[in-house]
């Protein structure tokens, strides 16, 4: 097992916005099997602020050590694309020479985009007056376009009782909620992420 950094984007720039982030995520990674063997989780703010603190990581590393970049990919991945040729296509990020294929992970199209593979806990969280019929039941939800995702959550929450779906209020908090296996289960590159993470952490 070696000690894995996961440089995330997200948070914003205010220290309550990466607190809410970080606990986002380790309780949805807790969730899919990691209690006890849990990586550091470190968010970034915005995407080249977490490009910038993994390269950084990188050259500092030491023996036993594993950062690890997890960015949106704010686009429709092609099947022929890796992370890395994606990120350099769309945002003109070269791979640092010293990072492996499995030190970058994306979110596909964006972290909201996970939200749709668990509709059943956004209607928990929402409550009465969220709208399920607003998201397309869809085992492909990472060829759903990011602006087409933020509609649907703003479309069938609009009405309930925590009103429509913001990214500032709501976004970490459905994150911490949201099942894992649902998520894997249509997110190739969410099952990635998740496949790296045992790799490194759990001892066979």
């Amino acid at each position: 097992m070696v000690a894995v950094t996961i440089y995330v984007e997200g948070g914003g720039e205010g220290k309550a916005g990466k607190t809410r982030c970080r606990e986002g995520f380790r309780k949805f990674i807790e969730k899919a099997g990691f209690v006890g063997n849990m990586p550091t989780i470190l968010a970034s703010g915005s995407r080249d602020s977490a490009l910038t603190d993994f390269r950084v990581a990188l050259k500092e590393v030491e023996p036993g050590k594993f950062p690890l970049l997890l960015v949106d990919s704010e686009a429709h991945v092609r099947s022929s694309s890796t992370p890395w040729q994606h990120l350099q296509s769309r945002d003109n990020w070269n791979r640092p020479v010293s990072a492996g294929e499995d030190q970058v992970h994306l979110m596909v199209q964006c972290m909201e985009s996970w939200f749709l593979a668990d509709v059943s806990t956004l209607e928990s969280y929402f409550g009465p007056g969220f709208r399920p019929t607003a998201i397309p039941l869809r085992i492909d939800i990472e060829r759903v376009p990011k602006s087409d995702v933020l509609k649907q959550l703003e479309s069938a929450s609009r009405e309930s009782k925590k009103g429509s779906y913001h990214k500032g209020r709501h976004s970490f908090e459905i994150l911490a909620r949201i099942d894992p296996a649902e998520v894997t289960r249509r997110s190739p590159f969410a099952k990635r992420l998740i496949d790296t993470l045992k790799s490194h952490l759990i001892s066979s």
